[in-house]
């Protein structure tokens, strides 16, 4: 109803307004106007709960489901009983097309001082194992690609919740007073996971939280980032609808959701000049463009190195989260949703994305160390499950959530080692069993928070990332 029906009720700022000759309202207003300008500002990382290790995160997401014993979990035992059935109940698959035990095409080579087997299909990565954590024992809830998308990123298998990065975000802050304290990386042909743009949200969560997405090639990074009229100008405009903003924020009783969108407003007009400055790596050296593969014959290795080289360039300016996204070939039901997703001519399929991500993530970790920025950037190697060890289709295998595997590097993670194990097939885990609430409980862990105390009111109850799960896995951490 409008505020004077004969029937409105009465506000508690009409009532102050009317009250005692206005006085209330006076002081009223003088609060306000302190809240109003604080609006303005972009909201600085609280102090964390306890001693941090980590300041930023960095999740390269293979979407589409990496085959973990074609990558990081060796099987003998595949190429032993090649051509044989599974020796053990199948559980139901998405396409129940099921063959039999499939050796991996690649050879498995020791790296490092650690000595951690990973396969010819990430010899650069490989070159990085005394630096990485690699975790052969992850599990997730789902396998159909939307749902165990959501599951990755959310805790949750539908939309609606926030996304980790969002979660992040709410919860520290950013350093960076002209980015987003989230960023999604995209390449002219890189597809956003089955799930879309909601992956990416922040539900519940003010829209501050939610993730900016950035086009890492390409003459326009963001939409509308370049100004259409001077700074100046923009200024001036920018200031008079915030006075407008301030006016009906008052009215609203500062509705959290209008206070998030007038801070859009202010942040996107400080990014239209620090975006493409980001984005231009000219002043880049020679060694560093070979090291990440940035002139390679393969466009979309170059594109996806031009991501890690972003990615890196994001956190040392502060950008509290970080997700790289990686270009389809198109090969074996691999598409742009789901570039890893080889139901069949897994070799050919799997080695064409392995190439493109090999180098530039290795280089992402070999740069970020010799800056010494490794140390409180904790990158995230992840899909939303693995793949089967027998066929489907005779070349490919079907997704398999029940035991795969990813790797941490950096940010207090023991470097050189690995944790949990799945069976002698690769098929279920075995030992050491971790959930998505168990990495996001061991993230939060490691930038100072306690994933339990880190909640929004929403429907009644205390959401968390976590949901009511979760443990932090301590024998992982430095």
């Amino acid at each position: 109803m409008p505020p004077n029906h004969p029937f409105s009720p009465l506000s508690r700022r009409t009532l102050l307004q009317s009250a005692s000759s206005g006085f209330g309202w006076l002081a009223l207003a003088g609060l306000m106007s302190e809240r109003a300008r604080a609006v303005a500002k972009v909201p600085t990382a609280p102090v964390p709960q306890f001693r941090p290790r980590a300041k930023n995160v960095i999740l390269c997401y293979m979407s589409g489901g990496v085959s973990h014993v074609d990558s990081f979990d060796p099987k003998p035992r595949l190429t032993k009983e090649a051509g044989q059935a599974l020796p053990m109940k199948m559980e139901r698959t998405q396409f129940n097309n099921n063959g039999k035990l499939m050796p991996s095409p690649w050879q498995f080579r020791r790296y490092g001082e650690c000595g951690t087997e990973v396969s010819d299909l990430f010899p650069h990565i490989g070159s990085c194992a005394d630096d990485l954590c690699v975790i052969r024992s992850m599990t997730a809830k789902f396998s159909e690609h939307a749902q165990g998308n959501f599951f990755m990123h959310t805790g949750f298998p539908f939309l609606g919740h926030p996304s980790a990065g969002a979660w992040m975000s709410y919860g520290l802050g950013t350093e960076s007073s002209d980015l987003p304290g989230y960023v999604v990386l995209r390449s002219g042909e890189s597809g956003i996971p089955h799930g879309g743009p909601a992956l990416y949200g922040s539900g519940f969560l003010p829209a501050t939280h939610q993730a900016s997405i950035i086009h890492a090639d390409g003459d326009t990074p963001l939409r509308n980032v370049r100004p259409g009229t001077s700074f100046s100008a923009q200024r001036k405009r920018l200031d008079f609808v915030s006075t407008l903003d301030q006016q009906f924020l008052a009215q609203t009783d500062h509705n959290s959701h209008i206070e998030s969108a007038i801070a859009n407003y202010e942040l996107a007009f400080r990014m239209q000049s620090a975006v493409p400055e980001l984005c231009d790596i000219r002043g880049e050296s020679p060694a560093t463009r070979k090291l990440y593969g940035l002139d390679d014959a393969d466009a979309k290795k170059a594109s996806y190195a031009r991501q890690c080289l972003l990615a890196r360039r994001l956190v040392e300016r502060g950008v509290r989260f970080v997700e790289l996204t990686t270009l389809a070939y198109n090969i074996g039901g691999g598409n742009g949703a789901n570039p890893w997703d080889q139901h069949g001519d897994l070799k050919n399929g799997h080695g064409q994305m392995g190439n493109q991500v090999d180098q530039p993530i290795a280089a992402l970790l070999k740069d970020l160390k010799a800056r010494g920025l490794l140390d409180e950037t904790l990158v995230i190697w992840a899909g939303e499950f693995g793949r089967t060890p027998f066929s489907q289709g005779g070349s490919g295998r079907d997704h398999d959530p029940f035991g795969f595997s990813i790797w941490m590097a950096g940010g207090g993670i023991r470097g050189g080692m690995t944790y949990g194990s799945t069976d002698e097939y690769g098929y279920r885990v075995a030992d050491g069993k971790m959930t998505v609430y168990d990495l996001w409980a061991t993230v939060l862990h490691q930038l100072g928070v306690d994933h339990e105390d880190l909640t929004y009111l929403y429907a009644g109850r205390n959401v968390r990332l976590t949901d009511v799960h979760g443990n932090v896995i301590r024998q992982i951490l430095s």
